[in-house]
């Protein structure tokens, strides 16, 4: 039958969730922290989630530019810890930690210097002047104390990946659930003010999760150093702190497209949500409240879609290519089973989750709508995220350059503008619209997966 090559057998499942549930328990379990925090500062009111979501919205673009490169780095990991090459890893972890701590330190000084005109972008829409003016105060005095914890989360992000790329998902989850736990403790403490604490409402949520960062990357780092025979990329990783001139050569050429393209896709996303808060000022709060829900229940597929890279990625790296095709075959079936499980589930909870929230009839009508939207078309985000994994795990960044945030500035963004600017088609049909246009990146998607221009092996063989 033609299926049963999209179809493994209890040993290749096996294999795939000792790599994707420990991502999936540390995503789940951060997003439904998520979920808490948002309906604690939903209590606040309107404008207080409005603000943290735009603020959010900055910082979203920046963990984008980091994941990209952390990523794209560790795809050449991946491949040097399956070829057996340590010292390869350890060249790989070198530069994460000065690209990510490069990509913080700008980051840092961009938002502090322009969050007043960045945050006033979203707040262009129709509605209250008075409700703008608190939104943005809200927003930037939210940005500014969470820009702290960029830092540690760089540093924290090239430990926890490389520990990923080499098959440890333990630990990184680990550590997220003790940073998750530190948050939600001091959001409680410091967000209504409990036990003697200052009531300090968005400002102590971004010094929770400020606290919380610090706490997860003193985590990663006491593990790495005691347990160095089993991860040996730590040993040595500071002493004499250089990397081959050509592995840097190649690291950059294979890093710098998938950097331009996850910025640019995150500028994409929210350049999109700019058009949507044009039309509405409320539009922040009413996709904030559908994406909290979405990425929870979505953990499953994004899980599974960056398992793909990893097991995939490696595979390639022991050059077995046909082995490498064959699981990621299988692995976009897996995802696409996912995709359509956690798309029900929104689809079902779209009229009730809004109710959660202490907003106003008009945020919860829009976002239950958009729930049901983001709901319908879960299943073919599933399809492209783990095409896009496919893509890059042979390192081929140019063509997933072209496929991802080529399609969003080509087709979703004018769509997007026009629609915001040149219509009068309210927010709820933009949105859906927009999302419609995830149908032609599958076809796409799939042309280029099917074609196998993306596996092969990239870092040759063991030196």
């Amino acid at each position: 039958m033609i299926f049963k090559r999209y179809i493994g057998d209890k040993k290749f499942y096996k294999m795939v969730l000792a790599v994707a549930v420990p991502i999936m328990l540390q995503n789940g379990i951060s997003n439904f922290v998520n979920l808490l925090d948002n309906l604690m500062i939903g209590r606040l009111g309107t404008n207080a989630l409005s603000g943290v979501a735009i603020g959010n919205q900055m910082i979203f673009v920046y963990y984008l530019l980091m994941f990209g490169a952390t990523t794209v780095i560790g795809i050449i990991s991946a491949q040097y810890h399956g070829l057996g090459d340590s010292k390869g890893v350890r060249d790989t972890f070198r530069v994460k930690l000065m690209v990510n701590c490069a990509l913080s330190v700008i980051a840092i000084v961009f938002f502090y210097c322009y969050s007043r005109k960045l945050i006033g972008l979203f707040l262009m829409g129709e509605g209250d002047v008075t409700d703008a003016a608190q939104t943005l105060r809200l927003g930037m005095s939210y940005l500014r104390v969470v820009l702290i914890s960029l830092v540690p989360i760089g540093v924290s992000n090239a430990y926890s990946g490389t520990l990923r790329d080499t098959g440890q998902t333990r630990i990184p989850m680990l550590a997220s659930f003790a940073a998750i736990f530190v948050n939600l403790i001091g959001n409680l403490l410091l967000i209504y003010g409990l036990l003697g604490f200052p009531a300090l409402g968005v400002i102590g949520a971004a010094v929770a999760t400020v606290v919380s960062r610090f706490v997860e990357l003193a985590f990663l780092v006491i593990y790495t150093q005691r347990h160095k025979q089993e991860h040996p990329f730590i040993i040595g990783a500071y002493g004499r702190f250089r990397v081959p001139r050509e592995k840097v050569a190649r690291f950059v050429i294979s890093a710098c497209p998938i950097i331009a393209n996850e910025t640019l896709w995150a500028l994409g996303q929210t350049t999109m949500s700019q058009c949507y808060s044009y039309r509405s000022l409320v539009a922040m709060a009413a996709l904030n409240i559908e994406s909290t829900l979405w990425m929870l229940l979505n953990v499953a597929f994004v899980a599974i879609g960056e398992a793909a890279g990893i097991i995939v990625g490696q595979i390639l790296g022991s050059g077995d290519i046909e082995k490498a095709k064959d699981h990621a075959a299988k692995l976009r079936a897996f995802t696409i089973v996912c995709g359509l499980a956690g798309g029900i589930i929104m689809m079902l909870l779209s009229p009730w989750f809004p109710r959660m929230y202490n907003t106003t009839d008009e945020v919860r009508s829009m976002a239950s709508k958009a729930i049901l939207i983001y709901g319908i078309f879960s299943i073919f985000y599933a399809y492209t995220h783990v095409t896009y994994f496919t893509l890059r795990s042979g390192g081929n960044t140019f063509v997933t350059f072209l496929f991802d945030s080529c399609f969003v500035w080509a087709v979703d963004v004018p769509a997007a503008f026009i629609m915001s600017r040149f219509t009068q088609i309210p927010v709820v049909w933009m949105i859906a619209i927009v999302q419609s246009l995830e149908l032609i990146k599958c076809i796409i998607g799939g042309k280029m997966v099917l074609s196998g221009v993306w596996a092969r092996n990239i870092v040759g063989k063991k030196t």
